[in-house]
């Protein structure tokens, strides 16, 4: 997906989960939104360079967006909500072919108790419904993990994706690998065991796990390819 016109800037702080504090190049500073709930651990390092969007909504408080920081280990993307966008543009784009049965794409539908799935992906005969989380914690030897902060919500998720299975119904767990330095993914189980360990039932019950790279530019998002996934990886 390409992104619009992205701003440059120097990173001084991140808190209050939703806010952080940046410079721009001209010396002007700025407090933007952080659209990230996680820890963000590894994403934050004050003086970092990060890039911003802007909106021209007068109904925001803080119209920038901080969406890109440089990393040690390469570019990440810290907006995660950009990575439903990214997994649905790669498989209408053709970019994840097991999909290319299933014609029909819809976001953001209800299903279980209450949740929403990212896609819901069908034809005539069959459905899958994909949960799509994005990865940007670069542990050492290029392993990424998740969650980056305990997750009951994200343990729900699953529990709700088994209780969707069916002779005629699908459910995938996406991870969309969302920084460079990221090369195989695991789950963060010295972070949230509990979510390890409710991932492991339902890939016993039938949940499919696949992990995708995402390419990041400051110019666009773009899904790559495969990469490995492993509960046991170390």
């Amino acid at each position: 997906m390409d992104l619009p016109n992205l701003i440059p800037a120097t990173l001084q702080r991140r808190y209050k989960r939703f806010l952080a504090d940046v410079v721009l190049d001209d010396g002007t500073p700025l407090t933007v939104h952080c659209p990230n709930t996680g820890a963000m651990t590894g994403c934050a390092p004050d003086g970092a360079r990060v890039w911003l969007s802007h909106s021209n909504s007068k109904t925001r408080k803080y119209p920038h967006t901080w969406e890109l920081v440089e990393t040690p280990q390469g570019m990440a993307c810290i907006h995660s909500a950009r990575a439903n966008k990214v997994v649905r543009e790669g498989i209408e784009q053709g970019r994840l072919p097991e999909f290319a049965a299933y014609p029909s794409i819809q976001s953001e539908v209800r299903y279980g108790e209450g949740s929403r799935a990212d896609l819901l992906l069908s034809n005539d005969d069959a459905r899958v419904f994909v949960e799509v989380k994005s990865v940007t914690l670069c542990l050492e030897e290029g392993l990424g993990a998740f969650p980056d902060a305990v997750s009951a919500r994200g343990q729900k998720h699953i529990r709700e994706l088994v209780g969707a299975l069916d002779e005629r119904t699908r459910a995938v767990l996406l991870f969309c690998v969302m920084h460079e330095g990221i090369q195989r993914v695991t789950g963060a189980r010295h972070i949230d065991p509990a979510y390890c360990e409710t991932l492991a039932a339902g890939i016993g019950a039938g949940l499919e796990v696949q992990a995708w790279r995402c390419a990041v530019s400051d110019a666009a998002l773009t899904l790559t390819e495969p990469l490995p996934f492993s509960l046991d990886a170390v």
